[in-house]
């Protein structure tokens, strides 16, 4: 009788343990994976060009849903019409009137996430670089007065939309320079977008994972030599 409770009482004391072991393991099973987060060493740089691709991802979905207002569209015409030059910071075509600019961050008040201006009865652009506070530093008003005289600055023309692809299925590289024009979203996606660079698939937010650089071939020329070596 002692022996049948003795391994009665083990097979008991088994079953417990044996609940005990499988609720801790299902419990353990609910919890969100996580990866451990390393301490960055300070001789490891973050790449801007790379970084700040995804710094208005959070908008991707909106952007994706918005629908085009086609009253008020942008285009690459009055986009370069706005710029000294390709690849010139753009003027301000407003009046800033420095007695609302105190805190450096009145232009972002319109320019950090856009939006339609009635009074422009146009839609703000959106700055890419919105940690830049100091936005006279390069951005200078439009002057319609006669104190500055037209330049003689060679014209450059501006790159063409559809046609810098190296296959005819293949994603367009980027014809620009990266550096402050990181945030691919702020100037290819939401109303304010020209309508000829305006992006259709905004959702995806990783643009440099298909689009590169149009950077040119290097190629070794040997050693330099003139063609008259008598010319001293």
């Amino acid at each position: 009788m002692k022996k049948r409770l003795g391994i009665i009482s083990l097979f008991v004391i088994l079953f417990i343990a044996f609940i005990a072991i499988w609720n801790f393991s299902y419990q353990t099973g609910l919890e969100e994976a996580y990866i451990p987060l390393e301490n960055r060493s300070e001789s490891i740089s973050v790449i801007p060009s790379e970084s700040g691709v995804f710094k208005r991802s959070k908008f991707a979905l909106d952007y994706g849903n918005m629908p085009v207002d086609a009253n008020h569209e942008r285009s690459l015409n009055s986009y370069y019409d706005n710029r000294a030059y390709h690849g010139a910071p753009p003027s301000i075509p407003h009046v800033v009137k420095e007695s609302q600019n105190m805190g450096g961050k009145a232009c972002l008040k319109c320019h950090e996430n856009g939006g339609f201006v009635q009074k422009f009865n146009a839609y703000a652009p959106v700055s890419p670089h919105p940690e830049l506070v100091n936005c006279k530093q390069c951005h200078v008003e439009q002057n319609t007065q006669s104190l500055f005289k037209p330049g003689i600055y060679a014209a450059v023309n501006a790159p063409k939309t559809g046609i810098n692809k190296a296959l005819l299925s293949s994603p367009p590289v980027i014809p620009h320079q990266i550096q402050l024009h990181e945030n691919c979203l702020a100037c290819h996606a939401g109303p304010s977008a020209p309508k000829e660079i305006r992006v259709s698939h905004p959702e995806r937010v990783n643009c440099r994972q298909c689009h590169v650089l149009n950077n040119k071939e290097m190629t070794d020329i040997g050693t330099f030599k003139r063609a008259n070596n008598d010319v001293q």
